[in-house]
């Protein structure tokens, strides 16, 4: 049986992991491997491929996949948060960009339509390659992601109209006016039908599909869903790429959509190589050599007017210098729509085969070059920033419009030992409420201009600007801080912030939260003095809760977290923590808790009996088991006395054990933690004749009491004690019923 196909397949994958098993040791993105890939298998290369054709029907898949899981990483709430740098921002884009183009192309004899057509194709950036990226260097969440995303949406809904316009700068319009309106409104059709479908069908569907706990069928479905919405979209006159896209977001709002993403990724990874081979299939090496100084003229023109252009919409928007160059570096490429379109303009007579090839080339050079511009683009933001003189209007004047409109009162030059916050997302929110509460000054610098005018208004100290600039640290106060707190989700700029602030004052404290562990050595290098990654944090997080279902005890659980930490988050080294069968207790109460308990030395219980200690009637507990050692005592008597490195088993409510850890801490531990016992609860305990007084390790008043009464302080002459507040505590004597301690 033959299969041309799955022979071409075998070529390019074969090829590909040659090629990117290269690309690897030299530090090339496998982006550009996939491109080189296609340049040599393809029909101007080696001729490998036959089927070129079909090989680009299955990369159409990949970008139909690909933007089927950025709907689902988003929302139809975070689009709407979006608008206005997706209709502005994009709108200021494609505008100056096809201006730009369309004007040079007529200035150098190109007739009006070829030359709107060259700005339409160059209007266009490489959604596939740019959200790639961005992905790979968790860069989404940032501002200059944010805005490139938003950008490269509204660059997807303007491919529509494009694509249509195309007949009319050829001169053969006709009838594609009322078409284009007709088009138009089914597009708004079908935003509609997203909004009602997201609501109120396909939850529901999903949960029906879930419940039958067939992971085969949810994928499928998946997979089924993604592609009709797609052809629903492609059928009426729309991209394929944008109804993926809306069906993202369709299934974005269910509570399945990660179990979505995870398993359409594999699909996505190999469908989308497939579209970068493609593409490095058109180009014509012959060409590309015989005109190779015109390809890079055209490449690197292209590269920086679109840079210029991109970075002047965002900085349109009201965002600073250093964020602007970033989206200008990321957005600079020609995109992959652009190939569809350029194969409508050849086939109405827009262009020639030259032409076509000149563009091709040049697109190309673009796409493989991005990696590395992106790569390089936070280092090269900050050396044009740095360049700029400290009062440059370019560079501030998206930041003192806001700082004016916010109220420019709200800035740190006044203030001393204040906090700095960086970013004002939930971490900041939450750091900035602890500070007020605890009456602690502090200012706050955001990048985005919408959160600055919305907490201003609320009588925020929030203050518009880029933290990496040094006039707007110096403007926070940096130099007068005491703490600076780096709260946001962009490495690169955590990185810049850091820097810039460890100049600017080598004795301010600086905080600095992060993704990942392995950022904690470069962020110390730059002057971080506490680097919180969020990946231990959670990690942590986790352990804590899943030892303390088991029964570990407390001491053991916070003894490893305080390993972890002093190790400077050298994690999971193995530990020998061992669990109790009596875990099993917890799982039948929802209001009470078994927990366990170890009785640190110099405690308040050490050396008393069960008897003496009546921690049910005195403190709400009940104790069910003791093991010393190796030995399990279950369902103790009162005349058991315990031991320090007893490990108890107490069952009672929630609060209450909580509260009442302190009493089997070490005295100085409890007082440091402000867990220690006071009040009633011990003087009943004496009140009762069978307290402190008369539970020395070998019974009776052996002044074993008097000495632990002791415990926490630095003893002195005879019985004096300094307690840590630097009290003396005169214990002389014995302590009999009665007496208060």
């Amino acid at each position: 049986m033959e299969l041309p196909l799955l022979k071409e397949f075998v070529v390019i994958f074969s090829l590909s992991v040659v090629v990117i098993y290269l690309c690897h040791y030299v530090k090339v993105p496998a982006i550009v491997g996939f491109l080189l890939t296609g340049v040599v298998a393809g029909p101007h290369g080696l001729g490998l491929v036959k089927a070129a054709h079909e090989v680009e029907i299955m990369a159409e898949v990949g970008v139909v996949l690909l933007l089927f899981t950025i709907g689902l990483e988003l929302s139809l709430g975070e689009l709407m948060r979006l608008r206005k740098p997706v209709f502005l921002g994009g709108l200021a884009q494609v505008a100056l960009t096809i201006l730009a183009f369309a004007g040079g192309a007529e200035l150098l004899g190109q007739p009006h339509g070829t030359a709107a057509f060259i700005g339409f194709l160059a209007a266009l950036s490489s959604t596939a390659i740019v959200l790639k990226l961005l992905q790979e260097r968790a860069q989404m969440d940032s501002p200059h992601g944010r805005i490139s995303l938003s950008i490269l949406i509204f660059q997807d809904l303007v491919i529509v109209p494009m694509m249509l316009l195309v007949p009319f700068l050829a001169g053969k319009g006709g009838e594609a006016g009322p078409s284009l309106l007709f088009t138009m409104a089914k597009g708004a059709g079908i935003i509609l039908l997203v909004f009602l479908l997201s609501r109120k069908l396909v939850p529901a569907l999903l949960h029906r599909i879930v419940r039958t706990r067939n992971r085969e069928v949810f994928l499928v479905s998946t997979l089924a869903f993604c592609l009709a919405i797609a052809l629903l979209t492609s059928s009426m006159g729309l991209s394929l790429s944008l109804g993926a896209f809306l069906a993202g977001l369709i299934m974005a709002e269910s509570e399945y959509s990660h179990s979505a993403l995870e398993g359409i990724m594999p699909f996505r990874d190999v469908f989308t190589s497939l579209f970068f081979i493609s593409v490095g299939m058109l180009l014509d090496l012959g060409f590309v050599i015989d005109h190779l100084p015109l390809v890079i003229g055209v490449t690197l023109s292209v590269l920086a007017v679109k840079c210029l252009l991109g970075g002047g919409a965002t900085l349109m928007l009201g965002y600073p210098l250093r964020p602007a160059l970033m989206v200008g570096l990321a957005l600079c490429q020609v995109g992959e729509f652009s190939f569809v379109l350029a194969k409508a303009g050849v086939s109405y007579g827009l262009f020639d085969r030259n032409e076509y090839q000149l563009f091709l080339a040049a697109s190309i050079m673009t796409m493989a070059l991005t990696p590395f511009l992106i790569a390089g683009a936070p280092r090269m933001a900050d050396v044009v920033v740095r360049l700029l003189p400290p009062g440059a209007r370019l560079a501030r004047r998206g930041e003192d419009a806001a700082a004016e409109e916010a109220g420019g009162a709200h800035c740190g030059m006044d203030l001393t030992n204040h906090l700095i916050i960086v970013g004002f997302g939930i971490g900041g929110r939450h750091l900035a409420r602890a500070a007020k509460a605890a009456g602690i000054d502090y200012t706050i610098l955001e990048m985005n201009p919408d959160t600055v005018r919305t907490f201003a208004a609320k009588g925020e100290p929030i203050a518009y600007g880029d933290a990496s600039h040094p006039a707007v640290m110096e403007h926070a106060g940096a130099c007068a801080a005491r703490v600076l707190a780096i709260v946001i989700s962009d490495p690169a700029a955590v990185r810049s912030i850091t820097d810039t602030a460890r100049k600017l004052n080598p004795s301010l404290h600086i905080v600095v939260r992060t993704r990942f562990i392995s950022e904690i050595a470069a962020l110390r290098d730059l002057g971080a003095n506490d680097v919180i990654p969020e990946e231990f944090e959670t990690s942590v997080e986790i352990f804590t809760r899943v030892m303390s279902r088991y029964l570990v005890p407390r001491a053991e659980i916070e003894r490893f977290v305080e390993e972890v930490r002093t190790e400077s988050y050298d994690m999971l080294r193995q530990v020998d923590i061992r669990t109790e069968p009596l875990a099993a207790l917890s799982t039948y109460f929802t209001d009470f808790d078994l927990s366990a308990m170890t009785v640190e030395p110099g405690c308040m219980l050490d050396g008393m009996t069960l008897q003496q200690a009546d921690l049910r009637r005195l403190h709400g507990l009940t104790l069910v088991a003791v093991k010393r050692g190796e030995e399990v005592l279950p369902n103790p008597d009162g005349t058991l006395r315990l031991m320090a490195g007893d490990v108890t088993y107490v069952f009672g409510p929630h609060a209450d054990i909580a509260a009442k850890a302190g009493l089997f801490a070490a005295r100085r531990r409890a007082w440091e933690t402000g867990e220690e016992e006071k009040g009633p609860g011990l003087e009943a305990t004496l009140a009762d004749g069978s307290g402190l007084a008369d539970h020395g390790p070998g019974g009776g008043s052996d002044g074993g009491a008097d000495e632990r009464m002791k415990g926490p302080a630095e003893r002195g002459a005879d019985d004096e004690a300094v307690a840590p507040g630097g009290d003396a505590v005169a214990v002389a004597g014995e302590a009999t019923p009665g007496d208060k301690v």
